[in-house]
């Protein structure tokens, strides 16, 4: 029954038989025999892999069932002793993934030589139990599976910046209403995200993002920028190192939105994983106290 459950999910029988060090002969001998008792047909067999038939699919979900059951069994065995190990999948919001975390990685990797990290960078919800992450990374606002724990890492604050180029060629914008005069870079599918709040020192001014580019993350957004295509509304983490080098720049300084928190979920279980409770600690030691807006890190420079 775990065999056949992992050939449904690869998909393919010699896929499975690869994941699980079998020979593919070994493993389509298991499924004929699990069909034989049952007495149905449980795959359709062609040249480009399997599926499984309706009998097969139903049959399929009692496995699953079954395995997620074993595979709860042996993480409770392998980590009696405490110890972190075994695989970590995590989920990650592409442009934290890719700025900070990433970057980050290999300190905990060292700290816990017996965890394989396993990494998604995605902007879309996720199901933490029914796709098997052990942690999403992502902002408070994504956060809403009401049975996940909540673990605040950091706070994100979000500055206007542009390249060089694109301010030559177009001007720097004398205050936040005339950014409804510029190429402002937007979020596709998300209208949420394209309203821009100008905070308490705009006077509470909104306006909503407009113009001739749009992306489908942060990351995308990100590289169009620096490319010159427009005007960013970017998290400061994000657009810092691209300050310093002089490919971006600080567009109305005085910009001040509310800021959002980077928050790390995980299922909320009475026994976590030493694996989970190991990553968990320590995106809160690594980021928690990490300057993330221009006044902070002015304090910093002038301490």
């Amino acid at each position: 029954m775990l065999i056949f459950a992992t050939v449904v999910e690869q998909g393919s029988i010699s896929a499975a038989a690869r994941l699980m060090g079998q020979t593919p002969s070994a493993v389509s001998k298991q499924i004929g025999l699990l069909e034989d008792h049952a007495h149905y047909r449980l795959l359709n067999r062609s040249r480009t892999g399997v599926s499984p038939t309706q009998e097969g699919q139903d049959f399929y979900e009692k496995c699953k069932a079954m395995a997620d059951k074993f595979k709860e069994a042996e993480a409770l065995i392998l980590n009696l002793d405490g110890t972190p190990r075994g695989k970590l999948k995590i989920v990650c919001t592409v442009a934290f993934g890719k700025s900070r975390l990433i970057p980050a990685l290999p300190t905990f990797m060292i700290d816990n030589p017996e965890v394989d990290v396993s990494l998604e960078l995605t902007d879309r919800e996720v199901d933490l139990q029914a796709e098997g992450f052990d942690a999403a990374i992502c902002f408070d606002a994504q956060g809403k599976n009401p049975d996940a724990v909540v673990r605040r890492i950091m706070q994100s604050s979000r500055v206007l910046c542009a390249a060089p180029s694109y301010l030559e060629r177009c001007g720097t914008p004398a205050d936040f209403a005339a950014l409804t005069d510029h190429n402002c870079l937007r979020i596709s599918g998300n209208s949420r995200r394209n309203i821009w709040n100008g905070g308490a020192l705009c006077e509470g001014q909104c306006i909503e993002a407009q113009g001739t580019f749009e992306g489908n993350s942060a990351d995308v957004i990100f590289r169009a920028a620096i490319a010159g295509v427009g005007i960013a509304r970017l998290p400061w983490y994000m657009a810092d190192q691209k300050f310093r080098s002089g490919e971006l720049v600080h567009v109305l300084p005085r910009y001040s939105p509310p800021s959002t928190d980077i928050v790390v979920l995980f299922a909320e279980r009475r026994n976590l994983a030493p694996k989970t409770r190991a990553f968990v600690d320590f995106l809160v030691r690594e980021f928690h106290d990490a300057p993330d807006n221009p006044r902070d890190q002015i304090a910093i420079a002038g301490a």
